[in-house]
């Protein structure tokens, strides 16, 4: 499962590893070039990141369609 989220020129995305790894945070910019990617132990943990350090709002993630 995938989430994204849009907040000022990024884009963020939260993809899950295997059960055991956790939650990647990937944050791209408008070239689509990821800039940075943090590992979280839960879904909601790297929501809750990308507020704090970026400001993304927890109502901005929607799930990615493949």
């Amino acid at each position: 499962m995938k989430l994204t989220a849009y907040h000022e020129d990024f884009c963020f995305m939260i993809e899950e590893d295997l059960p055991e790894i956790g939650w990647y945070l990937f944050v791209y910019n408008q070239n689509q070039s990821c800039l940075f990617d943090y590992l979280q132990n839960s879904q909601e943990l790297a929501k809750e990141f990308a507020q704090q350090e970026f400001g993304v709002p927890l109502s901005a993630w929607n799930l990615l369609e493949h």
